[in-house]
């Protein structure tokens, strides 16, 4: 349905043509148009109306979302409290939130240019003043976050979020995001300063959103083992009850014996029996929050002990993998092919140790193994043949044994819904990680060194981004969108804004601000965020 409604403001009446529609059985605008004034509309009507002097495009959904959730984080107040008294203006505290808001948004962009053409100068009141933020500015006001100031940063903001979820907030799980950041000079004009950074990150994030409340973050090339990393994550929370979670590949590492509230995942070739059973055992895993999940949900011996095992499968996962390996195996046979295809030719020369320890660089995925028959015949060089045949029953049952299958152990008592939950809260971090700091975190030009203090001064701002977001996508699966933290801020960002600068008489402002239309989706969000404080007129 479609209608004109016109707003008061300043003594003058601006009119806008909506469009209605019922959104899950409720009647909701779903896109506005800006028309003008009735001066305007008349002299359009009459071919005439405002001079157009320029446009821009820029984000609104995403940017207004994210400041909306720092401010109920308090974050300025409570970074200031950290920081004490200042003299310099803008405060840490709003170059902290800055940061954040810009990570989240546009970590792509040179800060800069993100903050002379964006929306966030709009939205921060009161206004710096004029020429006070800049990248340089920016960077020297963060490096006053001194390591006790971090920690100081980490907790308060930890409490803000403790205090918003409630009850919901008293149970944590320590984490590992072995992958989190490689950090590469700005400039690579010397060799000393084109060495890349590895960084990894543990975390102790809540149970209910994996909403991030502390951090530490290590070196790669020393990283401390999972074990010890796990201790001291347990010890920042003493007073919240914080489950491990662990990997098949860092199982090796704990005393499960010796703990007390975990969920990890084991090695599927550990346990044979587990995987022989067949898929009628598997029962359905809450289809709206896990579209093709299913588990078995049983007891088996982990470590000498009965432990509550989880096995379960997950038709993506297991479309993913059979995508993987038969690209495998088509590259591997593809390398037979060739290798046979010189020996006949004369072209290879060596001899059977040779061309077996070639076959064997060829076929080095070990499932590739179990599915590839090969035959070499003949004992010198240049006599010698190689056949390769793929058994596709074998394909077949390794697929029907491997593909889509995990193993997750716990001693908790809880749903296996929210058991997988918490095992994939690691996941979630992940993504939401690479999504903040892409493949390499690059400094400002010019050339930068990566130092510890600038490390963890980045680190805190990533962090402090993905609490944010995590919060936000929290609130967005309980309003029923089980959306990841890019899929969320892809939404909020197709939510955009259009900035008219023209001539006109009669009083009317030089600039006018008007949002793109909005999906349903994107109406949902726009609402459950409250961004109608932040929209135009």
């Amino acid at each position: 349905m479609a209608s004109v409604i016109g707003k008061r403001i300043g003594g003058r009446t601006y009119y806008y043509f909506a469009e209605s529609a019922r959104v899950d059985g409720k009647p909701r605008v779903v896109g506005q148009r800006y028309l003008g004034t009735a001066e305007d509309i008349a002299a359009a009507v009459a071919g005439g109306g405002p001079e157009a002097a320029g446009a821009r495009h820029r984000s609104f959904g995403d940017v207004s979302a994210v400041w909306g959730t720092l401010q109920r984080l308090d974050l300025v107040r409570r970074v200031d409290s950290v920081a004490g008294p200042q003299r310099a203006r803008p405060t840490l505290g709003l170059h902290v939130a800055l940061a954040v808001l810009h990570r989240a948004t546009a970590p792509e962009m040179e800060f800069e240019e993100w903050w002379t053409g964006g929306l966030a100068q709009d939205l921060v009141r009161p206004r710096p003043p004029k020429g006070s933020i800049t990248t340089a500015s920016h960077w020297r006001a963060l490096q006053r976050l001194t390591p006790e100031r971090i920690a100081g940063v980490e907790t308060v903001v930890a409490e803000a979020v403790l205090e918003l979820l409630g009850d919901d907030g008293t149970e944590a799980l320590a984490v590992d995001v072995a992958q989190f950041a490689a950090f590469t000079a700005a400039d690579c004009t010397l060799p000393s300063a084109c060495q890349d950074v590895l960084a990894g990150l543990g975390l102790v994030v809540t149970r209910d959103g994996a909403i991030p409340l502390a951090s530490r973050v290590y070196r790669r090339e020393n990283a401390p083992t999972f074990g010890a990393l796990a201790v001291e994550l347990g010890e920042r929370y003493p007073a919240t009850d914080v489950t491990l979670v662990f990997h098949a590949g860092q199982a090796a590492q704990l005393d499960l014996g010796a703990r007390t509230g975990f969920v990890g995942s084991l090695p599927l070739a550990d346990h044979p029996d587990l995987l022989a059973r067949p898929a009628s055992v598997r029962r359905r895993v809450d289809p709206e929050r896990f579209s093709g999940l299913t588990a078995f949900d049983t007891v088996a011996t982990v470590d000498g002990a009965h432990r509550r095992v989880i096995l379960t499968h997950s038709a993506t996962l297991h479309a993913a993998q059979y995508r993987a390996f038969t690209s495998e195996l088509s590259t591997t046979v593809r390398e037979l092919d060739g290798l046979a295809a010189a020996l006949e030719a004369g072209t290879h020369r060596g001899d059977r140790t040779q061309v077996h320890a070639e076959m064997s660089r060829i076929i080095r995925g070990r499932r590739v193994e179990r599915v590839l028959n090969t035959t070499l015949t003949g004992n010198r060089a240049g006599e010698l043949r190689l056949e390769r045949r793929v058994d596709e029953a074998a394909v077949a049952r390794l697929a029907e044994e491997f593909f889509g299958k995990q193993i997750l152990v716990t001693d908790r008592d809880w749903p296996v819904a929210e058991v997988v939950t918490a095992y994939r809260a690691r996941t979630h971090l992940e993504s939401t990680f690479r999504w903040l700091t892409g493949p390499a975190a690059a400094g400002p030009s010019p050339r930068w060194e990566w130092t510890s203090h600038r490390i963890a001064v980045h680190t805190l701002v990533s962090v402090l981004a993905a609490t944010v977001t995590h919060l936000m996508r929290r609130e967005a699966d309980r309003a029923g969108m089980n959306l990841s933290v890019a899929e969320l801020l892809d939404q909020l960002r197709g939510i955009g804004e259009t900035v008219l600068r023209h001539r006109s008489t009669g009083g009317r402002p030089r600039t006018r601000r008007i949002l793109s239309d909005r999906t349903g989706r994107q109406q949902a969000l726009f609402e459950l965020f409250g961004l109608e404080r932040f929209a135009p007129g």
